[in-house]
């Protein structure tokens, strides 16, 4: 295996770089940036590193960067996934800062996920200067969207077939080998819009949805007391959003529930929406005048990879070549672009470093942490792309 000069200070002011460029996603805070700028810094650093650069911008303002080190053609191809949108910065002193304390970075992004991004940045630039010649390309998709509607990953899977990907996201440096997916699903009783004080004419859509709350609320308890996924845990579901009625004088006419059910590998759609429409119907049965509507309005998957994958065992030699011990095989609870590229029919595994305050007002990131996977990366092109040299899994 070849000796690697995982450069330290690269990846410092590359990650220092990143975050002091506001990415933030304007598809959820109004204002927000967007990719754009981060895209040009990353296409500036893989430039300069001599690989091949493409910038795909389906959508005008959310370019994404898909950087290639292209190897001699007769390997597996791997590719590096991280997604360059942050949340926005409400309640957050200096989300801009990059400022270093201790052995961590502090700022927006920082752990979500830039820290990934100079990561990645850091593994090729450990091939380039150890002059290891790849069999296949490996490729890094700094991608757009994540964050909402992830339409980065989704034109990159189109625009590009790999054999396996890593998603950088972040992991503590444990090896997650599944996540949770999600449905929205909205539900929508109907009454008969009347008078406050004509009871005889009005009937109350609210309290009608009051009923298949309560029917709810016992799913969400046997969700929460059945069976457990090993790595996820087990499926939930919460009342996100209400609304009913149009003044305080007036039967309320509609009433409409918004449910977010987290689904775990081995679920779908349809299964997920069936107890609901089964339990609109038994209410129906009880009170012919209970008219209750259900449908899904948007969903992502759940996704899990086999332990025996090949991108999981070598990812998981290298890691523990890097760390000095076997990595922790974990699951995670959010949903990530994992599982479309999964249903792109790409082998996909995620690994990322170390932090803490995704979301919240102090984010940070360990930048130990973010020399290793760097290191760790670097590792797993060698071994999963072949080189020169033999070395092949």
């Amino acid at each position: 295996m070849h000796t690697l000069p995982v450069d330290r200070d690269f990846i410092v002011s590359t990650l220092a770089g990143l975050v002091r460029l506001d990415s933030i996603n304007p598809s959820i805070a109004a204002g927000g940036a967007g990719e754009a700028a981060v895209a040009r810094s990353l296409a500036r650093t893989f430039e300069s590193l001599g690989l091949e650069v493409e910038i795909l911008e389906g959508q005008p303002g959310r370019p994404s960067v898909l950087a290639t080190l292209r190897g001699t053609g007769d390997g597996p191809s791997l590719m590096l996934n991280g997604h360059e949108d942050t949340v926005g910065v409400e309640g957050m002193p200096a989300p801009f800062s990059a400022e270093i304390r201790g052995n961590r970075m502090y700022g927006r992004g920082t752990h979500d996920m830039k820290g990934s991004l100079a990561a990645c940045a850091g593994a090729v630039k450990a091939l380039v200067d150890a002059r290891v010649r790849l069999r296949g390309d490996l490729l890094v998709a700094a991608v757009a969207d994540e964050e909402y509607g992830s339409l980065g990953t989704m034109e990159v899977s189109v625009h590009r077939q790999v054999d396996a990907a890593i998603v950088t996201e972040p992991t503590n440096l444990a090896i997650c080998l599944a996540h949770k997916g999600y449905v929205w699903i909205e539900v929508e009783t109907t009454g008969r819009a009347a008078h406050g004080s004509r009871f005889t004419e009005g009937i109350d859509a609210n309290l009608r949805m009051g009923r298949f709350l309560a029917r709810l609320e016992d799913l969400e308890r046997s969700l929460r007391t059945g069976p457990s996924h090993p790595l996820v845990g087990p499926p939930s579901l919460h009342a996100a959003l209400l609304h009913g009625g149009s003044g305080m004088s007036t039967y309320a006419e509609r009433c409409r529930l918004t449910i977010e059910r987290r689904t775990v590998p081995g679920e779908t759609e349809p299964s997920v929406l069936e107890p609901l429409m089964a339990a609109a119907a038994a209410l129906h049965e009880e009170d012919p005048s209970f008219v209750a509507s259900v449908r899904s309005v948007f969903a992502r998957n759940p996704w899990e990879v086999s332990p025996d994958a090949t991108i999981v065992r070598v990812l998981g030699e290298a890691a523990q070549e890097a760390l000095g011990a076997r990595p922790a095989f974990v699951g995670d609870t959010p949903w990530m672009d994992a599982a479309l590229l999964a249903e792109a029919g790409i082998e996909t595994v995620v690994m990322g470093p170390t932090g803490a305050g995704e979301h919240s007002a102090e984010e940070w990131v360990d930048l130990d942490s973010v020399v290793t996977l760097a290191e760790i990366l670097a590792r797993t092109a060698i071994r999963y792309c072949g080189t020169d040299q033999g070395e092949r899994q």
